[in-house]
């Protein structure tokens, strides 16, 4: 799997909105197209996914987003990702999705995500 997936969900827990849209921004190449169950149409950029991802920080505060398996096959690769954080009951609490990702080199150019892992 490559550094870039990892990097960019480590950009979800960064509520520094510079900093996040750095650290997005060294992950994902201009022109990114992002989708998952909450985006009611395709995000297209980094400026929109960057202020997507800043919603999750600034909703979810102290909560992160960690690849936990990964792999691929015909150029995407299957990631799946914990969130998790403190519920409101104050237990930790972990919520997966699953998403599927295309690089152009080094780079995401294109994401897919679901809730959970399908099962």
């Amino acid at each position: 799997m490559s550094d870039c997936i990892k990097t960019f969900f480590k950009a979800w827990q960064i509520e520094d909105e510079k900093l996040r849209f750095s650290t997005i921004n060294s992950s994902v190449v201009e022109a990114i197209k992002y989708d998952d169950p909450r985006t009611p149409e395709t995000i297209n950029g980094i400026e929109s996914l960057n202020n997507y991802v800043g919603m999750f920080s600034a909703h979810a505060p102290g909560w992160s987003a960690k690849v936990i398996k990964a792999d691929s096959i015909a150029g995407v690769t299957r990631v799946t990702v914990a969130f998790s954080g403190l519920g409101p009951e104050g237990t930790e609490q972990t919520q997966l999705g699953q998403y599927f990702v295309e690089q152009d080199g080094d780079l995401i150019c294109r994401m897919v995500g679901f809730v959970g892992i399908g099962e």
